[in-house]
């Protein structure tokens, strides 16, 4: 009974040790399939969920109402590996921050660009990081906004399918992402950076 109890002991202080360094960034670029593989492919990351924010509608799915809503991912990080500046620095690299009607070839309110932030400190990061993107390209105007966090609705029920959608259907979405010129217009952007 007493090895029990020390083992439950030591698994209940690795769970709240985990729980304690988790993080998480809430990031709109839109197509969240490619938001999702572009974060999933860092160290530190854990996990990117697929889903909306930003709306008043409540529960929004894909093919149902999702007005106001963006299409995000909420990214689950390791803070002693990657800190959020890394995920911002990350996140300019993969959107096209000029483009005030959608991402790449998805155009609409539900593809617009986004870095919602939780506290003060997010905020300050990400007014500074997109003062660094604005100092770099000082002719163009960058239209992502900074908004205070909102209730992020995961995908689900039938539309779960779109969550991890580059796993589970790697053929249509390479040619989705090839065809939507996505990985062309990052390297016109953003050049050595990018991360295509």
């Amino acid at each position: 009974m007493k090895s029990f109890a020390t083992g439950l002991f030591f698994s209940v202080i690795c769970l709240f040790s985990t729980v304690s360094f988790a993080e998480r960034a809430v990031l709109a670029g839109g197509c969240f399939w490619c938001m999702e593989k572009d974060f999933e492919s860092l160290d530190g990351v854990s996990e990117v969920i697929s889903g909306f924010t930003g709306g008043t509608a409540e529960n929004p799915t894909y093919r149902g109402d999702h007005t106001g809503h963006y299409e995000a991912v909420e990214i689950h990080y390791d803070p002693a590996v990657l800190t959020y500046q890394d995920i911002l620095d990350h996140f300019w690299v993969n959107i096209d921050p000029f483009d005030a009607r959608g991402q790449f070839c998805d155009k609409g309110p539900s593809y617009l660009s986004a870095i919602f932030v939780g506290n003060e400190q997010e905020q300050a990061l990400a007014k500074k990081s997109k003062s660094v993107v604005e100092a770099r390209f000082p002719n163009q105007t960058v239209v992502t906004p900074i908004l205070p966090l909102a209730t992020f609705y995961p995908i689900k029920g039938d539309e779960i399918h779109h969550q991890d959608f580059y796993k589970k259907s790697p053929v249509r979405y390479k040619a989705y992402r090839w065809n939507c010129g996505r990985d062309k217009r990052l390297k016109d952007i953003w050049g050595e950076d990018a991360t295509v």
